[in-house]
């Protein structure tokens, strides 16, 4: 799981709440992530491999918004890895585990892992909400034609250079002026706590805006199309208009406990006494909340390709194939019939609407086609109801 009471563990003298969640059946908990963590990462990977009847290009086209959305199931998968390595490590090596709470010790080894490995979970994840930040960026500004494939690298910098900044700049604060004294005062802790939840708030308070703007900019570009907004151009709509709803909704599911989970730390905190009676809810709901982030965090992975793909199957195609190149396709196909090309009545095709689309219409489609990638149902529809497929 991924959270900042982690980086705060790596403290020697960490603060009571840090250590009522952190110390709290801690091989459970570890099993826990590992197993949750393992069967995300298995499923999430299973999803992304090419299947038997499938295209590659049905499952990766060539727009900013499918390598963004490869690139958010990258980070949870290098995420999940992380986790996985973490819990493994406090499960096989209790002992190198507890010199972490060791006072000046000497051996910095088992505070460098700990500090490491919390700053690759928070590096990755933070990285994840970023690039799902800019898909909605992205999904807004295509459906505006003013992105394209050339937009993903300043998404790259923004990403990367935003998680990297904040990560370091939360953990350096938190660390200042060494390890040992990171948690005497809330000064430190609550710079690196802000730092870490930044990108997941903006996702949950600036994406729905984001996607709710690009659904009614759809419902335009479907009904200036043509002049007509047919059944199939509505159900398209909605189709689109589900699919930002299913990312949002696993993004609530995934991560709404670590809000809960924090803000009970952090009244806790703010008590004299975490173990007084009167506290005692307060302390198991903490508690019961940590758990479920060591289940939801991780699995956010394979449901966040259910939202994107949906259920791609089980039967995985490994066969290496042969790609065609395009002019041997076009060599082939003509030299049994005629190696000339066929004569083209330009006159019949100017004054014939239904045979040369507009620019429009295609930009239109292309915009279109690329929020609604990976749903088979929807990319058949916008096919049919096309200028170019009516054409033909």
């Amino acid at each position: 799981m991924a959270s900042p009471r982690l980086e705060t563990y790596c403290c020697p003298n960490r603060d009571a709440a840090t250590q009522l969640v952190v110390n709290f059946q801690p091989e459970v908990f570890c099993g826990v992530c590992i197993g949750s963590a393992s069967v995300s990462l298995l499923l999430t990977i299973l999803q992304l491999l090419p299947k038997k009847g499938q295209t590659p290009w049905k499952m990766l086209k060539a727009s900013s918004s499918s390598t963004i959305l490869l690139l958010i199931s990258i980070c949870d998968i290098l995420g999940g890895l992380g986790i996985i390595f973490r819990s493994s490590i406090w499960l096989g090596f209790p002992s190198f585990i507890a010199n972490i709470s060791v006072v000046n010790g000497t051996d910095m080894w088992p505070s460098a892992f700990c500090v490491g490995s919390a700053m690759w979970i928070q590096l990755l994840y933070s990285a994840g909400f970023w690039w799902l930040f800019c898909y909605a960026v992205d999904s807004y500004l295509v459906i505006r034609r003013s992105a394209g494939l050339s937009t993903i690298v300043l998404y790259h910098m923004m990403t990367w250079g935003l998680a990297v900044l904040l990560c370091v700049e939360g953990i350096a604060l938190l660390y200042y002026p060494s390890l040992s004294s990171c948690e005497n005062g809330l000064e430190h802790a609550i710079p690196h706590y802000v730092t870490t939840y930044v990108p997941l708030l903006l996702v949950l308070v600036v994406n729905p805006i984001l996607f709710r703007r690009t659904v009614s900019a759809v419902a335009s570009l479907l009904k200036g199309r043509q002049g007509i907004y047919t059944e199939n151009e509505r159900r398209l709509g909605t189709e689109i208009q589900i699919r930002f709803f299913k990312i949002m909704l696993v993004f609530v599911i995934c991560w709404s406990s670590n809000i809960i989970n924090e803000s009970l730390l952090f009244y806790l905190e703010m008590q004299p006494d975490i173990n007084d009676m009167p506290l005692k809810n307060i302390r198991s709901a903490a508690l019961i909340t940590w758990v479920i982030m060591g289940v939801l965090n991780p699995m956010q992975g394979f449901l966040f390709t259910l939202a994107f793909y949906g259920w791609t199957g089980c039967r995985v195609d490994l066969k290496w194939r042969k790609s065609e190149i395009p002019w041997e396709s076009l060599s082939s196909s003509t030299v049994g019939e005629n190696a000339y090309p066929s004569p083209v009545n330009y006159q019949t095709s100017i004054h014939d609407p239904k045979k040369i689309p507009s620019t429009d219409s295609q930009q239109t489609d292309e915009a279109i086609s690329m929020l609604s990638e990976g749903n088979t149902s929807s990319d058949e529809r916008l096919t049919r109801s096309s200028p170019i497929y009516q054409g033909w």
